[in-house]
């Protein structure tokens, strides 16, 4: 599949698919190959669309994932194989909408003091100080930190754009005393070898293994960490249109749902009850 993948990722590359779907598009067609046992571009249509049944009835993926590798399927067939007719279907159920679990200040104050490896303390302190998404703090580069300007420079994030975001002092000392302890060059968390970026489930790793150690119960992975910075700035009153920029969401929609999150938007409002007028006790 050697020329069919690299056709398929230059395919992408020029349609401006990001880092992470570019990933996850080639390992849903290397996952099609492997399950028939023959080259991709030798799987009839029939065949994909029986995959994709698999992949929903026996191995009960979720529907969201099976999304993913349609999408990726119809990509390969109809860009890369020029099979313009392709088309896979899933039943598409409607989605339960679910508000993410928000961690408090303190709980975010106890996830950092309880990591004293000083590498995994820094990749924690800059996914929330940052609101970075797991691939950006991965992919972050040494040349991303901008102390005179106090920012940090995101490339490529999600859709493909580059964004700043905010570094703060306290996390500008902190890298500061990371990077003398560990001297990356390119890559500002880089594997072992140092040649490469640290892998996401590393540093999905590292932040379980801290929300254990801070007897943390909520259920949420190091996205959680993103959503805690949108939810704590705006409950410190910054601007949602600002916030909008920090995070790189393309829609306000999307920015907005924080106000259902907001501590304050929800302490700071009274119930019905409340606004009963009490009964007067004193008439006879």
């Amino acid at each position: 599949m050697n020329s069919l993948r690299k056709q398929m990722e230059a395919d992408m590359v020029i349609r401006g698919l990001a880092y992470r779907t570019r990933q996850s598009y080639v390992e849903s067609v290397a996952n099609l190959a492997k399950f028939y046992g023959k080259r991709p571009d030798q799987i009839d249509e029939a065949e994909v669309q029986r995959y994709l049944l698999h992949l929903l009835e026996a191995r009960q993926l979720a529907h969201s994932s099976c999304n993913v590798v349609c999408s990726a399927l119809q990509f390969f067939y109809r860009v890369t194989l020029k099979r313009r007719e392709a088309e896979f279907c899933l039943p598409r159920p409607k989605v339960p909408s679910k508000l993410p679990a928000i961690l408090s200040r303190e709980e975010i104050a106890t996830l950092i003091e309880k990591t004293a490896n000083p590498k995994h303390r820094a990749i924690l302190m800059t996914t929330y100080a940052a609101g970075l998404r797991l691939s950006e703090v991965c992919r972050l580069k040494v040349a991303a930190i901008d102390s005179d300007r106090m920012t940090l420079r995101v490339e490529q994030g999600k859709g493909a754009k580059d964004r700043y975001t905010l570094l703060s002092p306290r996390l500008l000392t902190e890298l500061r005393r990371y990077w003398l302890a560990y001297r990356p060059l390119l890559w500002l968390f880089p594997m072992q070898d140092g040649q490469q970026p640290i892998a996401d489930r590393t540093v999905q790793k590292i932040f379980y293994a801290a929300k254990d150690r801070a007897g943390i119960a909520k259920q949420c992975g190091i996205h959680g960490l993103r959503h805690a910075f949108a939810t704590h700035l705006l409950e410190a009153g910054v601007d949602v249109h600002r916030i909008q920029r920090l995070m790189g969401h393309g829609s306000l929609t999307t920015t907005a749902r924080y106000f259902h999150l907001a501590q304050k938007q929800l302490s700071g409002t009274p119930s019905p009850l409340d606004l009963l007028e009490r009964p007067d006790t004193t008439r006879f």
